[in-house]
């Protein structure tokens, strides 16, 4: 039995009306927690108890997401502060510490990338990325850009500009490349440039992409009539082409406003009923230096509302000196006055937020709103085209609702050997990579010379499901009243699937049926299976395929799925070999056991590498010590025992 405490608050009406009087007509910051107090909302209010309340009247209106979320509330905590934008700084600082999974008002569909520099290493990458992993708190990402070809133009430039490292690995174990020997790497996989030098060479990059060019010309510029005078004329003609180079990036875009010394942001919006297309123009000294996009769900407020959560969260992610002098914003939003203090005290300096009606402010304001427009427009397209398969497919699959969330899974060996499995995940039928997962198969019946395909997606579907077969025994996984889907209450983060589509035919389907018979989740989870040599779909319990058309939308989408499940299998696997390749050799060596075997390839990145090394320098890697590196020597340099006799001349 579920105890009353770990029951969702809407479920228990005295106990939330209880907890609704505690909390204080006064401003400040709300938590609600789940069953497994995890925190699933942060939000402020200048009347807590109000807002708090507004969640569970029956006659207020909340979008999809945030209905869900009040069904898992269990418990609701809070924080009293002086005034409203002391609760403003109050949220910002919690969210960044808990970051709760119902405070993402956009939506992450990766459909605009990122720009991230990993100041958390040594030597920071600079690279572009779609996915936007925030487990280390130093690194920095800047965007979401939305023209993507000007973003790969520009990290181009920059390289060509700078001195960074290049690739991700080493080309050479004791020497640097071609990058070194012409002045586009400062010999970073050496380290011949100390980690404090090499910061700053980063910073300055960053300062191109903060939009700050024009002060970074102006540190260069003194840096170049310094290195002038001190006769050092080789490094400020390298300066002096790295401002030329800035100025070339520079000039690209220029924005007509009346004053163009002022750093300022512009942001507007385009909906439907469905979302709400944002896009945020950075303009510094009258330069279009970056065009952000964001994508939020309509029914999450009103368009000032929206901007103005869009304008926190974004803003709680960048340093201080990005945020600009001047913000405009096509409505008007709620609570502006305390945005515009919170981003004052954090800037240290006053930023003023404009609602403009009229002149070059409000024609810039209008091609921002024209760009939202096309973005909305593109945006439809993809959702429709989505829709209609997902659509199909649960009208194929005689589904009572659209499956949002698809799993698939693969398998991939050869012969047996290095068996392993994947789990990809499509949510709205866009693939969701975050939630990919890959499976190394523990059956010791599958071996190099002996597969089982079905006993491995056997094992596979346990894996996956055996938390929620633990949880259903408890009885925290439930039926919901008035429908035919799971009340996941447990989890805010819930990784349930509406469906889950098994690469194979009837042989793999039975085995995961059997397995999912024997957690008690077959009535919970809808499973098929699709087979490559004819498209045919498969049910549990059918011999014979569904009637369907290989080309019509909702199949389609399962071949779609089908092929990422096979190509994150394989790739997996290859992975997996060429590491077991790459230590089949080591292994013969007496006293090298796995982490040290990861520790030299680790300093030396290859056999050929390590066969070419001294003892001596094979004794600096980590745990070998003199003598085990003579050995490792030894190994790859055999002494012949029989030395042959020179030859002598016969009479």
């Amino acid at each position: 039995m579920v105890s009353a405490k770990s029951l969702p608050l809407v479920k228990d009406p005295e106990r939330l009306e209880n907890r609704l009087r505690e909390i204080p007509p006064e401003p400040g910051v709300y938590y609600m927690r789940d069953a497994s107090d995890q925190v699933l909302y942060i939000g402020k209010s200048k009347k807590l108890r109000s807002r708090v309340r507004s969640y569970f009247r029956d006659d207020h209106y909340h979008s999809p997401r945030i209905g869900m979320m009040v069904k898992q509330v269990v418990d609701i905590e809070f924080i009293v502060t002086d005034t409203e934008a002391e609760a403003l700084a109050l949220e910002a600082n919690l969210i960044k510490q808990h970051q709760p999974y119902y405070n993402v008002l956009l939506k992450d569909d990766k459909k605009y990338p990122w720009l991230c520099i990993t100041w958390s290493e040594n030597y920071p990458r600079i690279f572009i990325t779609r996915k936007k992993n925030l487990s280390k708190k130093s690194d920095r990402f800047y965007g979401p850009y939305v023209d993507v070809g000007l973003l790969r133009r520009t990290l181009h430039l920059v390289k060509r500009i700078f001195p960074l490292r290049q690739r991700p690995q080493p080309l050479f174990r004791d020497r640097p490349c071609l990058n070194y020997d012409i002045g586009r790497c400062p010999g970073v996989c050496q380290q011949l440039i100390s980690s404090e030098d090499y910061h700053k060479i980063v910073r300055k990059v960053a300062m191109v992409f903060q939009g700050r060019t024009d002060e970074l010309v102006e540190i260069l510029t003194a840096q170049m009539e310094k290195a002038a005078e001190d006769l050092n004329f080789e490094v400020a003609a390298r300066i002096r082409d790295q401002i030329a180079g800035i100025k070339t990036l520079a000039a690209d875009q220029k924005v007509a406003l009346a004053d163009d010394t002022v750093s300022r942001d512009a942001i507007a919006l385009a909906t439907d009923e469905q979302y709400a297309c944002i896009q945020l123009f950075q303009i510094r000294a009258g330069r279009l230096v970056g065009r952000l996009g964001f994508v939020a769900e309509a029914q999450s407020g009103t368009c000032g509302e929206i901007l103005q959560r869009v304008l926190e969260e974004h803003y709680q992610n960048v340093d201080p000196i990005e945020i600009p002098a001047e913000i405009l914003v096509q409505h008007e939003l709620p609570d502006s006055e305390i945005l515009a203090e919170f981003l004052s005290d954090t800037k240290g300096r006053k930023v003023s937020i404009l609602h403009p009606q009229r002149q070059t402010k409000a024609d810039l304001l209008d091609m921002v709103e024209r760009n939202a427009n096309y973005e909305l427009a593109r945006t439809q397209r993809f959702a429709d085209r989505n829709t209609q398969a997902l659509q199909d497919l649960a009208e194929i699959l005689d589904l009572p609702d659209l499956p949002r969330r698809i799993e698939g899974y693969d398998i991939s060996h050869i012969q047996g050997s290095d068996a392993v499995a994947s789990q990809v995940v499509f949510v709205d039928a866009l693939p969701t990579k975050q939630h990919y997962r890959h499976y190394k198969i523990k059956n010791p019946t599958v071996r190099s010379g002996h597969s089982d395909d079905f006993a491995s997606m056997a094992e596979v579907i346990g894996r996956r499901f055996r938390k929620y077969a633990a949880m259903k025994e408890r009885g925290e996984l439930l039926r919901s009243d008035d429908a035919s889907v799971l009340d996941r209450h447990v989890s805010a983060t819930s990784d349930f699937p509406d469906l889950i589509m098994i690469d194979g035919g009837k042989g793999q389907l039975s085995a995961v049926v059997e397995v999912l018979r024997e957690m008690n989740l077959l009535e919970d989870v809808r499973v098929v299976s699709l087979a490559k040599q004819r498209e045919e779909i498969f049910l549990p319990g059918e011999s014979l395929p569904l009637t369907t058309d290989a080309e019509q939308p909702g199949v389609q989408l399962l071949r779609r799925l089908r092929d990422e499940a096979h190509r994150f299998a394989v790739s997996f696997h290859r992975q997996k070999r060429t590491e077991r390749m790459r230590r089949s050799r080591l292994d013969e060596i007496p006293g090298l056991g796995f982490h040290r075997q990861k520790q030299l390839l680790a300093t030396f990145r290859s056999i050929d590498y390590l066969r070419e090394a001294t003892p001596d320098q094979i004794a600096t890697v980590p745990g070998i010590g003199s003598r085990l590196a003579q050995q490792i020597y030894d190994y790859f340099h055999p002494k012949s025992e029989d030395m042959e006799s020179e030859p002598t001349n016969s009479q």
